[in-house]
């Protein structure tokens, strides 16, 4: 049973996610029609200013949840699995609401062949794309113990032992059919404001990133403060795929979700 403090602060952070601007405690009475007084309202705004839920500006302005209480709201709100997305929904909100979405295909493929050709090149056949490298005999034979291993364990493998030119000829392959971005340049934006390295900015720009997340939410010591990271596991067009939606703590998600979510 949600208790009165935290029923109004949930209250006054849902109408400032809507609006973007200090809630007053008239304003607020008003907006959801509460029975609570206005004297009341205020008594637990000041105890959740003590507590570091609410900010305020001026002594005269209105509240506006900090970064904590965001944080909060949106573990409570967003700890659910999505199945499918329909990602025309998803590219038209990014943009709309002012989020960047990173999305890539869960790999399946298998390494099915290793040809050697006359010394110069190796070619490697997965199961939906090969790719080529210069021949060195000691990865030809290090890469034929890993016949029908996954692309999964190659990239690690291939990353692991330093073999770069294979790394990168497969990510390159797998970045222009397997890897898609939306609204790139709300993400560009907020590299620029906080100055993120070529690398960070590069690892995202390709994909990369994703490579390494688990489902869950993201925050400061991954992305700036007032900024937060969703990772969702879900099927789109019947594949499986793993999306990033990257914003302001302060940008409507639940609004975004229930919007893109398809059954």
């Amino acid at each position: 049973m949600i208790d009165k403090k935290e029923f109004l602060l949930q209250s006054i952070i849902k109408a400032y996610i809507e609006n973007l601007e200090p809630i007053g405690s008239k304003e607020l009475k008003s907006m959801y029609e509460l029975e609570y007084s206005t004297a009341t309202i205020r008594g637990y705004f000041k105890k959740l200013g003590e507590e570091g839920f609410l900010a305020q500006e001026h002594i005269s302005s209105g509240r506006t949840p900090t970064n904590e209480a965001l944080k909060q709201y949106w573990i409570g709100k967003l700890d659910f699995p999505i199945s499918g997305v329909n990602i025309k929904a998803m590219e038209f909100l990014a943009n709309k609401i002012g989020l960047t979405v990173l999305l890539k295909k869960e790999i399946s493929d298998v390494l099915q062949n290793i040809i050697n050709v006359e010394n110069r090149y190796i070619i490697l056949e997965f199961t939906s794309f090969a790719v080529s490298i210069k021949y060195n005999s000691a990865l030809y034979k290090f890469l034929s113990d890993f016949l029908q291993s996954s692309l999964k364990d190659i990239l690690k493998v291939s990353k692991d032992v330093g073999a770069y030119e294979l790394y990168s000829a497969i990510n390159q392959s797998l970045q222009s059919s397997n890897f898609d971005i939306f609204n790139y340049k709300e993400f560009l934006s907020l590299a620029l404001n906080f100055d993120f390295d070529e690398f960070t900015i590069d690892r995202f720009l390709k994909g990369s990133i994703l490579d390494e997340l688990k489902e869950g939410l993201y925050f400061d010591g991954f992305l700036p403060q007032n900024y937060i990271g969703i990772c969702k596991f879900c099927k789109i067009n019947n594949e499986d795929v793993k999306i990033f939606v990257v914003g302001e703590l302060s940008k409507d998600y639940e609004y975004f979700f229930e919007q893109i979510i398809s059954y």
